[in-house]
């Protein structure tokens, strides 16, 4: 029986890079190449009787795309799902910052 924790190590190893940047694609003598900000999870377990089991996912936001005209390569952004990432950062970076420095003048 394979170690299925070290089969899924090696497999998320390979989606991660996969999953963050996609294939070029040509369109009209551009090149593009899709960037995402991805995460995935996997787990599972089993009992002493040998009942088992397992499951993953994962979540894509795509942030934008690297994109290639003549030698010009510049990377533009998806502004909507830079806003859908960012506005949570800074509220949560936000009230982190803020207890740190109640703690400090404590």
């Amino acid at each position: 029986m394979p170690n299925i924790a070290l089969e899924l190590g090696k497999q998320s190893a390979e989606l991660g890079v996969r999953s963050a940047y996609g294939d070029q694609q040509d369109v009209d003598g551009i090149r593009l190449i899709p960037v995402a900000l991805t995460w995935s999870g996997f787990g599972g377990g089993s009992d002493e009787a040998g009942n088992g089991g397992g499951g993953g996912g994962g979540y894509a936001i795509p942030i934008g795309a690297y994109i290639r005209r003549g030698d010009d390569l510049r990377f533009e952004p998806n502004i909507v799902a830079l806003l859908t990432v960012a506005v949570p950062f800074v509220f949560f970076a936000g009230r982190a910052l803020s207890r740190v420095i109640r703690a400090l003048k404590k």
